[in-house]
């Protein structure tokens, strides 16, 4: 039997280990994420999403990752450090992964093959593209800020483009629905 999302050993920034199943019967918000990118801005709105909805069961987790022109060079302390002092960051953040290529996390190779299609990724590839940045193949995560929900029941019930926003109308349907289904 396939290992499930919350069985995959995860580190958490300070050095803990853990694992998603540690949010069983909650709806996740997954998010690689990067403090020198262009939308590293998208930090506030996660947290403002995460204290509207935390209550409700939603946790936003943050996978910082070097993969896309290094943008995430700090070490953890600095991540954290950074995180918190600048955008006032309290939800769970994991130790730096990578979440592409050879050398890509076990939770996000589960996540890419639960979820091989990102919705609305078209004008964000046509715009990295259009830069001169050769993205990866379609399923890859094609950069930084990519977000997967996943349900209370551990599986992932959608994938957004980097440029969804935390506040866009679909996403936040998506997670009120998950909200509203039971464990």
């Amino acid at each position: 039997m396939a290992e499930s999302l919350y069985d995959i050993p995860l580190t958490s920034i300070d050095g803990a280990p853990t694992k998603l199943g540690d949010h069983a019967g909650k709806v996740l918000l997954v998010v690689n994420v990067a403090s020198k990118c262009g939308l590293t801005p998208q930090y506030d709105a996660l947290q403002a999403l995460y204290a509207a909805k935390r209550d409700d069961g939603l946790v936003v987790l943050g996978f910082p990752a070097n993969n896309f022109r290094g943008q995430e060079p700090g070490t953890e302390s600095e991540i954290a450090e950074f995180c918190s002092t600048t955008y006032g960051v309290d939800f769970p953040m994991f130790e730096k992964i990578s979440v592409a290529g050879p050398d890509k996390h076990p939770l996000y190779k589960a996540l890419t093959v639960a979820a091989p299609v990102t919705q609305r990724d078209a004008g964000m590839r046509k715009r990295l593209e259009g830069f001169g940045i050769e993205t990866g193949p379609p399923g890859e995560v094609l950069w930084n800020f990519e977000k997967f929900v996943v349900g209370r029941d551990g599986a992932v019930v959608a994938r957004f483009s980097p440029d969804v926003t935390p506040d866009d109308a679909e996403l936040t349907a998506t997670l009120d629905k998950a909200l509203a289904a039971p464990a």
